[in-house]
C-alpha cells in the first residue's frame, strides 16, 4: 500500500526551508544555495553572513515544541553536516575560509499562517576529521 507520508513530509520540509531562507535573508544573508547534493547527501542551505560561510540545518515540525527538532541534530548527524560541509569547501576550493553551523527550527502547526522561527547560531563546531576541538 502506498502512502501519501513522504511526499507530505517533503511538501512540509521544503515549505520550512523556505520560510528559513528568508528569515536569513531579512538578518542580511546571502543564500548561496539550497538542497545542494553532494556524495555524502544533501545541505539545506549554504548562506553567507558577511565573509563567513554558513550551512544551514533547517528542522521543522507542526508541533508547538520548537526545541524537539533542534535536539534532533545528535552526534551522528552532526558528523555527517561537518562530512558535508568539507566536501562543499573542497569542491569549491574554500578550505581556507571562515565557516560555521547554524540550525534554524521552524515550528508550524496547521492552525497558523506563519510559523515560529527559532535560529541557533553557531549551533555545534564541526565533529570529525576537521574538528577544531579534541
Amino acid at each position: 500500500m502506498l502512502t501519501r507520508w513522504p511526499m507530505w513530509r517533503r511538501w512540509f520540509g521544503t515549505r520550512a526551508e523556505r520560510a528559513a531562507a528568508k528569515f536569513l535573508k531579512k538578518l542580511g544573508y546571502r543564500i548561496v544555495g539550497r538542497n545542494i547534493v553532494l556524495a555524502p547527501g544533501e545541505l539545506d542551505i549554504v548562506a553567507l553572513d558577511g565573509e563567513c560561510i554558513v550551512f544551514v540545518e533547517v528542522r521543522s515540525t507542526e508541533r508547538g515544541d520548537i526545541e524537539r527538532p533542534t535536539a534532533s541534530v545528535d552526534h551522528e548527524k552532526q558528523r555527517r553536516l561537518s562530512n558535508l560541509a568539507v566536501a562543499f569547501l573542497q569542491k569549491h576550493h574554500l578550505l581556507g575560509h571562515t565557516a560555521r553551523f547554524d540550525i534554524i527550527a521552524v515550528s508550524w502547526p496547521a492552525n497558523c499562517r506563519e510559523p515560529t522561527i527559532v535560529h541557533h547560531k553557531s549551533a555545534f563546531e564541526s565533529v570529525g576529521r576537521f574538528q577544531m576541538f579534541s
